[in-house]
């Protein structure tokens, strides 16, 4: 990015909204959402800082604003605060109407009305004397922020309004009535409200960022997203898009049409998991795009708009099936479906995501199943397991999803082939296997490792377990803290112990409960108790347990393993 495109500085609200300079939410920017919590904390915030032993500064975080002229500014992220703040200084200006319409010192309060309006809120154009707007809202909001908000009418109209249009009224009333209340007891309540909006106009300040193009706006959204800093790189997506059709002087009933599907889109996804089913999309259909270039390469083919309605169909088309892959719980369709995504979930894997809407749209539902179930036994050997690094296999899967997109595989079997390099053979996975360490800090990884040890007995007995039943737990044979009679092992094989697969059981809680950290003298008897034939097996095959007795268990685990996560069309 380069440096002259490119600024950043931190500015107060009062150098923020002075020397003439004008907001601009874009036109299909989401609609102002704010709602008590917001107005409440911004409001408390602001009383922390302007008491009198009270922060020196409010930190309001980053705002993103696009401009080529320093004066005229688009807000990219931030209009959610500047929209609330601008509500706050008009409900403060109607607390001094308030006070003139009563003829309390009116000349005084006027004075300090027309300037913070000019300051705040609007200004005189020195060139065309018509007064000008600070901030304008987007296209479902401005109407009603200009027309009833900005001029003060003692009462505001109540139906016939948008959701947010009425979020816009509640706040500038939320803020009247704590103002109210604020200066209900000052001598001078117009000069109070003068010094609170002053005050705090010096207190709070932001991060600014200044671009001069949507590309370096989307990277500035990307580098602080990488930093934590969540930002709402949709909408800046959507406001190129629809920003093509706009240039092309579409019709306003298409542009309302447009914005409908792709807030339904954005709806049923949630704006947090747009940009993933984005990529997903995109790869599965089109170019092998990094999360990072994702803008840039739309940008580059995304040019009109032909192709703005057809992103916008192809998203709608593979939409319910990422839905039914990334959230199976809340999906329709076959039962084996939903479990497959459910594992894939569980394993944390989305490497497969576009090859899986590929051939969701080419494959009937036998042959979909058939993959679903090789991405899962590959994504288990390969991710899980053998914890490889995942770029060529992203690289793989994108490669596959092209050659269904293009139909030159049209069969579960072609796609299989295609995807036999991610595959790791008996050798390698059954190696991986036996010295696979698993920590059970993290609730996915304890998931997995009931997943695994319900596998092997549902293999061994034939049993299937409800591994979401509270009365099958994990059990340690040698336990994480153990008491004496455990001297075979050091601390350092304790410390390893602890995350090995082959000293891992699922147990009835019952059992697991009374043994504690029992030795494995006392555990022995009672694991020839329980009702799975894994735990049995344990108590019959060792008479003592020690490291190397581990080290066994953990490799006759993986043998039988090799056999369960296994695709036999690839061997």
């Amino acid at each position: 990015m380069a440096v002259t495109n490119f600024s950043t500085r931190n500015d107060t609200w009062r150098k923020l909204m002075g020397n003439g300079l004008s907001y601009h939410v874009p036109r299909f920017q989401r609609d102002y959402s704010w709602a008590e919590d917001e107005w409440s904390d911004l409001w408390h915030d602001i009383l922390g800082t302007i008491k009198v032993d009270g922060e020196p500064a409010h930190y309001m975080g980053y705002l993103v604003l696009q401009s080529t002229d320093d004066k005229r500014f688009d807000i990219i992220d931030g209009q959610q605060r500047l929209t609330t703040l601008s509500l706050l200084v008009l409900a403060g200006l109607r607390q001094l109407q308030s006070l003139i319409d009563k003829g309390m010192d009116v000349e005084n309060t006027r004075q300090r009305m027309e300037g913070l309006r000019q300051t705040y809120i609007g200004y005189l154009d020195p060139v065309t004397l018509v007064p000008q707007s600070k901030l304008t809202l987007n296209r479902n909001n401005n109407d009603y922020f200009q027309t009833y908000l900005v001029p003060l009418p003692a009462t505001l109209p109540r139906r016939g309004f948008k959701a947010s249009e009425h979020s816009l009224r509640k706040a500038f009333e939320w803020f009247d009535r704590h103002i109210r209340e604020y200066v209900r007891d000052e001598p001078d309540a117009g000069k109070a409200v003068a010094r609170l909006i002053d005050a705090m106009s010096d207190k709070l300040f932001f991060t600014v960022i200044t671009v001069t193009d949507q590309l370096n706006a989307y990277k500035v959204f990307e580098t602080l997203n990488a930093r934590g800093v969540r930002l709402s790189s949709t909408d800046l997506l959507k406001n190129y898009l629809f920003s093509l059709l706009d240039r092309e002087g579409q019709h306003e009933q298409e542009l309302r049409n447009l914005d409908d599907r792709w807030e339904q889109i954005v709806g049923r996804l949630g704006a947090e998991s747009f940009p993933d089913f984005l990529r997903a999309h995109w790869i599965s259909r089109r170019t092998f795009v990094r999360k990072s270039d994702l803008f840039k390469t739309i940008r580059g083919q995304i040019t009109n708009r032909q192709a703005v309605f057809t992103l916008l169909a192809q998203m709608e088309e593979d939409m319910d099936a990422y839905l039914a892959l990334t959230r199976p719980d809340s999906a329709q369709g076959p039962r084996e479906h939903r479990e497959y995504a459910r594992n894939l979930r569980m394993f944390s894997v989305r490497q497969p995501l576009p090859l899986l809407l590929a051939a969701r749209r080419r494959l009937n539902d036998d042959e979909f199943t058939q993959l679903l179930r090789a991405i899962v036994t590959i994504s288990f050997r390969y991710n899980v397991i053998g914890n490889y690094q995942t770029s060529e296999q992203e690289r793989t899967y994108h490669a596959e999803a092209i050659r269904i997109a293009t139909g030159e595989h049209r069969a579960f079997r072609q796609i299989l082939e295609g995807l036999r390099q991610v595959y790791p053979n008996d050798d390698q996975f059954r190696s991986a296997f036996s010295e696979k360490s698993i920590t059970l800090k993290q609730t996915r990884n304890r998931r997995i490792a009931r997943y695994i040890l319900g596998e092997l007995e549902h293999q061994i007995s034939g049993a299937s377990l409800d591994l979401e039943n509270s009365t099958i737990t994990l059990e340690h044979i040698c336990p994480a803290n153990p008491s004496d009679g455990w001297e075979e092992f050091t601390d350092e094989d304790i410390d390893t112990a602890v995350s090995r697969l082959g000293n891992m059981l699922l147990l009835e809680e019952s059992i697991n409960r009374k043994l504690g950290n029992a030795t494995y003298a006392v555990k022995r008897p009672a694991y020839k108790e329980s009702a799975y034939k894994t735990v049995r097996d344990v108590a019959d095959s060792y008479q003592e347990w020690t490291p190397s007795h581990i080290d066994a268990r953990q490799a006759a685990m993986a043998k039988m393993a090799t056999s369960i996560w296994r695709v036999s069309q690839l061997h």
